[in-house]
């Protein structure tokens, strides 16, 4: 066994094949051809004398020990990133572009006013952003993929260092003709029956607002659930029901309050908590942490009364 014939090239290739079960698809995202791919595989299995794919004419499948050995590969990559990272952040300080992922129903209305006054303060990084829901933002962030995330709570991952920044509170959205419509401010014994728009399940949102409906002796409208923010606002303003949405998208994206009304729960504060997370391994996490701050104090900045503080956690 040749120990040190092995390339973090190599470890790469193997997670996103494995990733895959497929070497054309495999070789599709890493932009390399698929021959090149398969002899790299090869290459890395006669390395350590072992058979990591199950090959055959319909793609390519993990034996028990190419299984076995994933956990181990991932972390492998992590530690050669970590280790890259660390030095760059020696000899460069903050520098270079890092991988920010974002959560579906905050990035798009938050990060277009946060990340320029990151770049006035810190000139040299850069992000790349990429949109998820929660759930796949934690195991990106989990498997290397991404440096950060800027994500909604709740997190549960071991390994990953979570710092709340704010509160974004929750509104009830109606069409103009709803009969609810023309108060500022409803109680909520007033929900009890009214049908409520909502997000696919896979999102965190789609979970509060199921808890909100029970509370309120509200209903879910199962016939449609929207893909989109923008899908469930098109919905209430053809008056198909009504929906819980957040302060920053009605911040951004209802501009017009001619045929929608954005209505509060009298006594009955709606929040979710968002939070930037980063692997506990980081050697940057000092760095992480004084960006959070920095976030923190922008958010209040740029939207005021729209996100409210959070108490230190």
């Amino acid at each position: 066994m040749n120990d040190l014939n092995i390339s973090l090239k190599q470890l790469r290739y193997y997670l996103v094949a494995a990733k895959h079960n497929s070497l054309r698809k495999a070789a599709r995202e890493l932009m390399i051809s698929q021959p090149s791919l398969s002899a790299q595989l090869f290459k890395l299995e006669e390395s350590l004398d072992i058979e990591l794919f199950e090959r055959s004419r319909g793609g390519v499948n993990l034996t028990p020990v190419g299984r076995d050995l994933l956990k181990q590969a991932q972390q492998a990559v992590n530690a050669a990133e970590t280790f890259i990272d660390a030095a760059n952040f020696v000899t460069k300080g903050p520098n270079g572009t890092f991988r920010l992922g974002a959560s579906t129903t905050l990035g798009p209305y938050a990060l277009p006013w946060i990340l320029p006054q990151v770049h006035k303060k810190y000139g040299g990084v850069k992000f790349f952003v990429r949109e998820e829901v929660p759930d796949a933002l934690a195991q990106g962030l989990y498997g290397g993929r991404y440096d950060l995330i800027l994500t909604t709570l709740p997190l549960k991952e071991d390994g990953i260092t979570v710092m709340p920044l704010f509160q974004e509170p929750l509104y009830l959205v109606m069409n103009k003709g709803h009969p609810l419509a023309k108060n500022k401010t409803i109680k909520g014994d007033q929900l009890a029956g009214l049908e409520v728009l909502t997000l696919e399940e896979h999102h965190l949102l789609f979970r509060q607002v199921e808890d909100l409906c029970k509370q309120f002796k509200a209903e879910i409208l199962r016939d449609y659930e929207g893909t989109s923010l923008d899908s469930i606002r098109q919905m209430v303003y053809m008056e198909m029901g009504v929906a819980f949405l957040p302060a920053l998208y009605i911040r951004s994206e209802i501009l017009d309050r001619d045929e929608l009304s954005v209505v509060s729960i009298a006594g009955e504060p709606i929040n979710r908590v968002h939070a930037l997370a980063w692997r506990d391994t980081s050697p940057l996490r000092s760095f992480y942490r004084e960006l959070g701050q920095f976030f923190k104090v922008e958010f209040e900045n740029q939207f005021g009364d729209d996100v409210a503080k959070l108490k230190e956690m």
